[in-house]
């Protein structure tokens, strides 16, 4: 990508080259607090949120998958108890604080035999074509600066007949749900990161990227253009958070 092509970070319009660093700083600044933050910004509700992931990618005994801006480890500490022993799960993130973050969590669970930990970038995935049984990114697409390179990487990790899930942020369905969204959004979350991970602004990126991240349709339609076959996404909590989901040919 041309490091002069301009994008967004949150609504503040910066040079494409120059956006990892700027999400960079503000996972290296929420890394320590990011569970916790979780918890309170959802009321918990990620909790399910990630389990309706789980269960849609099936995950069986054996399977190779890879967790893309895995952080903290909640998606692959499920996949590895699923895989067992002959299987084996990548999890992947771009953030090394982040990373740091999950690695020592699950380790401290006592799950190390079927996990790899990888810092990589999803634009470049450095995995061979045809690697994987089934992929998932959990909150993280909204912060690739192009997106579309992404979702190419990961058809060409899939194997053939795999699965891609992305868990994302996405728009209320109803115009009163957008609204108390917003409220809540704009208002009491950088409130909420100031009081607990001492770090306001980090939190109104995080607020702005998911209003800037592509509706439900608009998604689908950029994972079919890729390559990825029968394209379908599920809305939770009224269209918050969708499910895309699409297979390789």
């Amino acid at each position: 990508m041309d490091k002069e092509t301009i994008t967004h970070f949150g609504f503040e319009n910066v040079k494409a080259g120059d956006k990892a660093e700027r999400v960079a700083n503000v996972f290296h600044s929420v890394a320590a607090k990011y569970d916790i933050m979780n918890d309170l910004m959802s009321g918990g509700v990620h909790r399910l949120w990630k389990r309706y992931t789980i269960e849609a990618a099936a995950p069986r005994s054996g399977q190779h998958i890879l967790d893309i801006a895995g952080g903290t480890g909640d998606l692959t500490k499920q996949f590895s108890q699923r895989v067992g022993d002959d299987g084996h799960v990548v999890l992947a993130d771009i953030n090394s604080s982040m990373l740091n973050v999950g690695r020592d969590k699950l380790l401290n669970t006592g799950l190390a035999h079927n996990i790899t930990y990888t810092q990589a970038d999803a634009q470049h995935l450095p995995f061979d074509d045809n690697s994987f049984d089934c992929i998932t990114i959990a909150f993280g697409l909204r912060n690739v600066t192009d997106k579309d390179l992404a979702i190419a990487s990961m058809l060409r990790v899939l194997k053939p007949g795999g699965r891609l899930l992305i868990l994302e942020f996405s728009k209320p369905k109803s115009a009163l749900l957008a609204n108390i969204y917003d409220q809540y959004s704009f208002k009491l979350l950088p409130t909420m990161g100031k009081v607990v991970a001492n770090d306001a602004e980090s939190y109104r990126y995080l607020a702005e990227s998911i209003r800037k991240h592509p509706d439900q349709e608009t998604l689908k339609g950029m994972m079919e253009t890729a390559g990825f076959q029968q394209c379908s996404y599920t809305n939770m909590t009224g269209g918050v958070v969708a499910l895309h989901k699409g297979f390789k040919a």
